[in-house]
C-alpha cells in the first residue's frame, strides 16, 4: 500500500516571476518509517539538510512512486536532456558511468523524444521494492495513448531516485522539504 507522504514543485524564477513547471507527488510505502528510526525525534528542518537520511530513504527496500503533473508545457526532449545530463554527471562523479549506463540513458532520451508535456499531463516513476528497476509512464489527455518503459540498469535507477529524493542535491527543494516534514511527523508517532 502506498501512502502519499509529500508534494512539491519544480519552478524557475525569471525577472522576479516564479514559473511553476511541475507538481510532484511522492508516494512511499508506510514501511519506510521502520527504516528511518535512527532519525526519530528530528525536526523536518533537520532532516531536510541531512543527506545521510535521504540516502536511507532512497535505499530503503519499500515501494516508491512519483506522480508528476505538468503545470507549464515543455517538450519531452527538454525534460529528457535535463534528466540525462544530471544522471550522467552524478554517475561519472561516482565512477559508475559505463557503456551500459549510457545505453540506458539513451533509451530514456528516446522514450521522451517525441512526447510533448501538455498542461495536466502525468509522468510517473514506479520503483518496486523487490527489484532495482524503474517503470516510467506518461499519459496525456487527448489523442495520445499512454506510454511506458522500464529501466533495468541499477545505477541509472538509483540516480533517478536521487534526482527526486536525494536530499540537498535533489531536483526540487520544495519536495525534499515536504518529504522531510511529513516523515518527521510519521517518525514522531
Amino acid at each position: 500500500m502506498r501512502n502519499q507522504v509529500t508534494r512539491g514543485i519544480t519552478d524557475i524564477e525569471i525577472h522576479f516571476l516564479q514559473i511553476k513547471f511541475t507538481a510532484i507527488g511522492v508516494y512511499i510505502d508506510q514501511e519506510i518509517v521502520g527504516h528511518l528510526q535512527k532519525w526519530k525525534g528530528k525536526s523536518g528542518t533537520e532532516l531536510a539538510e541531512d543527506d545521510d537520511y535521504f540516502d536511507c530513504v532512497v535505499a530503503a527496500p519499500v515501494d516508491k512512486y512519483l506522480r508528476i503533473v505538468v503545470i507549464k508545457e515543455i517538450k519531452g526532449s527538454q525534460y529528457a536532456v535535463q534528466l540525462e545530463s544530471l544522471v550522467r554527471d552524478r554517475l561519472a562523479a561516482d565512477d559508475k558511468y559505463e557503456d551500459e549506463e549510457e545505453a540506458a540513458l539513451e533509451e530514456i532520451v528516446e522514450f521522451f523524444q517525441s512526447i510533448y508535456f501538455k498542461k495536466d499531463s502525468v509522468l510517473t516513476f514506479s520503483f518496486p521494492a523487490a527489484s532495482n528497476v524503474v517503470e516510467i509512464g506518461f499519459s496525456s489527455e487527448g489523442k495520445e495513448e499512454p506510454k511506458a518503459m522500464k529501466v533495468e540498469n541499477g545505477n541509472v535507477v538509483e540516480m533517478i531516485k536521487k534526482w527526486y529524493l536525494g536530499g540537498t542535491t535533489a531536483y526540487s527543494p520544495s519536495t525534499i522539504s515536504s518529504l522531510a516534514n511529513t516523515l518527521s511527523l510519521e517518525l514522531s508517532k
